[in-house]
């Protein structure tokens, strides 16, 4: 077991000298992909954190309550750990939601691969190796460079901060409602029903 730990951080260390030197967006969209994916912010390379339980159970209900909320029609598409590149920086949200009549297509009407628009929400979801400070950058820029709103999951408090552009960021729990019906007329959801998906009794 030791020498697999020692074996996987020298790989560790191997894979992010690659990116040491990287400084600039198209340095970085040359890099081949890693799991968890890099991401490029402010200057730098970083690499995501590999979600927990408890993240990837909000993630997917979120997903599924989003879906729920804009009704029949499939007017939006919800993405999980997707690239998108846009205002100089390449992230990967742990969740966005793209109108769908918004999605770029090829010339055959398929999706494309590689988003290089804003998307109309982008999600953050706390991991114990993240700063609230830093996350709650990361929505203000999404905000400040396209993004219609940004939401920041923080589990441990049953909390769901949302950020709009040029707007006071507004701190939601128990039976308030996230109202996003500014993009889509109905999208939206309680945050107890965001978070019951943790209780297992």
């Amino acid at each position: 077991m030791a020498i697999s730990k020692q074996r996987a951080r020298r790989d560790a260390d191997e894979r992010s000298a690659s990116w040491a030197g990287v400084t600039t967006l198209d340095a970085f969209l040359a890099l081949p992909e890693e799991k968890p994916a890099l991401e490029f912010f402010h200057g730098s390379v970083s690499q995501k954190v590999s979600p927990k339980s408890y993240h990837g159970g909000v993630q997917f209900e979120l997903g599924r309550l989003l879906y729920e909320s804009a009704g029949p029609g499939r007017l939006v598409r919800v993405f999980t750990e997707t690239r998108a590149t846009f205002g100089g920086e390449s992230l990967v949200p742990d969740l966005v939601l793209y109108l769908t009549e918004r999605i770029p297509r090829n010339a055959d009407g398929s999706m494309v691969d590689d988003f290089e628009i804003p998307p109309d929400l982008a999600v953050e979801i706390i991991s114990p190796e993240q700063t609230l400070g830093a996350q709650r950058e990361r929505c203000r820029w999404y905000v400040d460079n396209g993004v219609s709103v940004a939401l920041f999951v923080i589990p441990g408090s049953a909390t769901v901060e949302v950020f709009r552009p040029g707007q006071l960021t507004v701190a939601l729990r128990g039976d308030a409602r996230v109202d996003l019906s500014d993009i889509v007329d109905g999208l939206g959801f309680v945050v107890a029903d965001l978070f019951a998906v943790l209780d297992l009794d």
